[in-house]
Parts: structure tokens; sequence; C-alpha cells
């Protein structure tokens, strides 16, 4: 009866998915995230029938998804079946690709919830998953987002052990500013401020200028 329900729902999104703008993907939350359905669009951009990548079963997301986007998804997913509500969406973007052998592409994707079993656990979700124009502005914005997110919560432990002054140094470090001008504009005298700069390094496991840069960006000091 259950499978009944799921194949009358997939012919009607099926029979509309083909005139959307968008890859129309369904997932069955109870089958591991199976693919139960992705539009004629999708299976045309991956290169594999339905059939071949409803087989795939969780290697699907594997196969097609830079992994270094997935905390981002799961946390997303995640959200979506704790509200488990007909009002509750969930937007991220995505970098997809056909093989090794191709080039990353961008997607915003949306979800919902689709359908629910008897019991009211999720069972269905539906995505919606937009291509963006590689040549958008908003493309390599979205790819600097997510390059600090990703920073953000490999080097999230380490950051945390800064103190407030370390922090403060830290940002006047990324600005380019002496530890003269440091210590004139913080009150502090310009051996406090080396010592900070020596301590903070230390705790964040580098002297790079760039990635003491990139730590002030991911964690909103600049």
């Amino acid at each position: 009866m259950q499978e009944e329900r799921i194949q009358q729902k997939i012919a009607e999104i099926a029979a509309v998915a083909e005139n959307l703008p968008a890859v129309v993907i369904i997932h069955n939350f109870q089958q591991g995230m199976r693919v139960e359905y992705i539009s004629p669009r999708g299976t045309r951009e991956l290169g594999f029938t339905l059939e071949e990548i409803r087989e795939m079963g969780e290697e699907y997301h594997a196969r097609f998804f830079n992994p270094e986007d997935m905390p981002d998804q799961i946390a997303k997913m995640k959200h979506l079946l704790e509200k488990n509500s007909d009002e509750e969406i969930a937007s991220l973007f995505q970098q997809v690709r056909a093989s090794e052998e191709h080039s990353w592409a961008w997607y915003l994707t949306t979800l919902k919830i689709l359908m629910r079993d008897e019991e009211g656990k999720v069972l269905l979700t539906i995505a919606l998953a937009f291509p963006i124009d590689p040549l958008h502005h908003v493309t390599s914005k979205v790819a600097r987002l997510l390059e600090e997110n990703n920073f953000l919560r490999k080097n999230y432990n380490r950051y945390s052990r800064l103190s407030g002054r370390e922090q403060e140094i830290l940002k006047h470090i990324s600005l380019g500013k002496s530890a003269s001008e440091s210590a004139e504009e913080l009150f502090i005298s310009v051996s406090t401020v080396e010592t900070h700069r020596r301590n903070l390094k230390k705790k964040l496991g580098t002297s790079s200028f760039f990635e003491l840069t990139q730590y002030a960006r991911a964690f909103d000091l600049i």
C-alpha cells in the first residue's frame, strides 16, 4: 500500500517535472536517502538512467556531490526532519559533477517534505535544484563563503583557545598593523603585543600571514 502511494506521488511530480527550470529529485528517507525519482534533466546531466541512479543507493551522494559541502547539507536536512512541518523548507548551495573528469557545477537547492508514512514519520522529500550560471558573480561569492565556512568548522577548536585580547591582535595582524600601531591603539606595551602575537600563532599553529587572515575572515574579525 505504501509503495503504491509513493509511485502515485512520483507520477504526479513526473507529469510536470520536465517543464520546470530545475532538476527535481525525490529522496526516500526511510531507505537511506535513496533517490526514488530524478527528472530527465538530472539524468541527462549526470549521464545515468533513473534505474541506475536508484540502484546506487547512498553511493549517489558520494559519487556526484562535493564532500566539503556535506556538513552544511546534513545540518540543514536534520533540521528539516526535526521540524517535520509542511511549512518548513531548507535551501543550500551544492557543487555537483557527473564524474571526476568534469568540473563542479553550482546549484541552489530548495527542499521540503513531500510525504509521510502512516505513523507521521518523514518518508519522501522533494528537492528542486536550480543551476547557477558559472559566469554569474554570485557563483564566486558562494564559493568563497563555503570555503570560509569549511575553514571555520575545521579550525573552530583552535580558534576558541584564543583569548579576547589575542583575537584583537589577530585582527590587527590581518589588517597589516605593526606591533607599535597595535600597542598605541590598545593602550598596551609593544612587548605585550609581541607576546600576544607569539602566543596566538602558537595556538593557531601557523605564522603564515595568509592563514592568519583566513582565521580573521572566517571568524568575522575583519
